[in-house]
């Protein structure tokens, strides 16, 4: 096998990771219109049903650490394919077993602990394994696919609903919605089985051997005895007897710094756009229950358009621009809606305020967060304060998941003079703080060595 096309195979099958983090994120936003009204569900449980995932992503972010230090990033990765299918055949479990909400619940902690898992491993597994020349544009690989696996599952479940009618979808629909992440996540398990370890966890633990033979598959041989060379000296430096204080005030404000611009990017609202999206057209922007899946693919659309922008325009324009640009963008969109809402005119401007929103998110906030988390950390810290940043960021998802039904269906939210449109607001107020951080304490890491960036921090 050439060389270029085992490196395509091991990215694809790695990102794989990142589709069905897409994949089972989104699977809840058409499975949850349908199963809310099989359970009867209040706003509290579902946002618990919604929120549950999220959970379990948190504990997942903060174990993958240290499992893929224990048993490398492959074992991990198939770890978490197998959490996966588990919560994908759980959660649809057929009328013969004594499905509840409890168990769904369950089964959908398992499959929040797949994902917290494959969030820390695939992009790790990508940049560990991939040519320094390519290194980055492969890891932003990772970002397209989790958008391009919520616009599958979009894809998926509009096809699902589409061809029940309204009673079937409540009473089995949602169930087969759930099923159709096991393709994907079969996939995912098998052919993870045929990839090969990381070259970085095998010279981590010796296997120098083994390390060299995997490097050889994918650079020539003299580039490969160097690349090796590189790692031993990388964890040798890396090995010292100097630990490290947490708590002392210059890396506690960088992990800080990190940290909320890590959990600001859920405090956009993205993901109750996403997960609820089905609510928000059925009951904010007046559309018919037939239709609602269908407008749930155009979501999934605009998100993967704007995605390829970012990806073409980031190392052009650098990632400070495009925070404000898609800021703006986000606060225009959020406002079409806002203000549409408060009027009680609901229609195209809407539509039009959300689709705003979710390109000016994809710009922005979606893959950027990704790329600075990624380089701002210095070498020495950049293992913990990710770990730290991550966890946040799936503890500020649950946050936002579990309140936002809450919001939407008080009694505050639908009185005058909001009318609906009360969380847009407040998602407005923190893309606002978005603009603050990204101007007093973000560095504009364009162009610049990961040395250089720390030296951003010691000015």
């Amino acid at each position: 096998m050439k060389k270029g096309v085992f490196l395509l195979l091991i990215a694809a099958v790695s990102a794989l990771g990142g589709l069905l983090f897409g994949y089972d994120t989104g699977v809840i936003n058409g499975a949850q219109f349908y199963l809310t009204e099989h359970f009867d569900l209040t706003s509290a449980l579902k946002g618990w049903v919604v929120g549950s995932a999220l959970l379990g992503c948190f504990v997942g972010a903060i174990v993958a650490a240290p499992l893929s230090i224990k048993i490398g990033r492959k074992w991990s990765l198939i770890i978490s394919a197998i959490l996966f299918t588990l919560s994908a055949y759980g959660s649809g479990l057929p009328e013969l077993f004594p499905q509840s909400v409890s168990m769904l619940v369950f089964f959908r902690i398992i499959g929040g602990l797949g994902i917290g898992v494959a969030s820390m491993n695939a992009p790790m597994y990508i940049a560990e394994i991939a040519p320094s020349n390519i290194r980055g544009r492969m890891v932003t690989y990772y970002q397209l696919a989790i958008v391009i696996g919520f616009f599958v599952v979009f894809l998926a479940t509009y096809y699902i609903g589409h061809n029940l009618t309204q009673a079937e979808n409540i009473e089995f629909g949602w169930r087969r919605m759930f099923w159709s992440e096991l393709i994907p996540s079969g996939l995912f398990l098998l052919l993870l089985f045929f990839v090969p370890k990381s070259p970085r966890w095998l010279a981590l633990k010796g296997k120098e051997d083994e390390a060299l033979m995997v490097l050889e598959k994918i650079n020539d041989e003299d580039l490969a005895s160097k690349e090796l060379l590189q790692i031993k000296q990388s964890l040798t430096q890396n090995n010292t007897n100097v630990k490290v204080n947490y708590a002392s005030k210059a890396i506690l404000v960088i992990i800080i710094i990190g940290t909320v611009l890590s959990m600001l990017q859920q405090f956009t609202g993205i993901n109750a756009v996403m997960y609820y999206g089905a609510d928000i057209f059925e009951k904010a922007l007046g559309f018919g229950k037939e239709d609602v899946l269908a407008q749930q693919i155009l979501l999934a659309f605009v998100n993967l358009v704007f995605t390829f922008v970012a990806m073409f325009t980031v190392d052009k324009f650098g990632r400070k621009p495009l925070l404000y640009i898609g800021s703006v963008g986000m606060i225009i969109g959020f406002l079409l809606l806002g203000v549409s809402l408060q009027q009680q005119s609901v229609g195209l401007v809407s539509l039009i305020g959300v689709l705003i929103f979710i390109g000016s998110f994809a710009l922005s906030m979606g893959p950027v967060v990704w790329v600075l988390l990624s380089e701002m950390f210095p070498n020495k810290i950049r293992s913990v304060a990710m770990s730290v940043a991550v966890a946040a960021q799936w503890a500020a998802n649950y946050v936002v998941s579990q309140s936002f039904p809450m919001v939407m269906e008080s009694e505050t939210n639908n009185t005058a003079p909001w009318n609906g449109s009360l969380p847009y607001f407040i998602f407005i107020a923190f893309i606002l703080i978005i603009v603050f951080v990204t101007y007093k304490f973000i560095p504009e890491t364009k162009g610049k060595s990961l040395e250089e960036i720390e030296g951003f921090w010691k000015e």
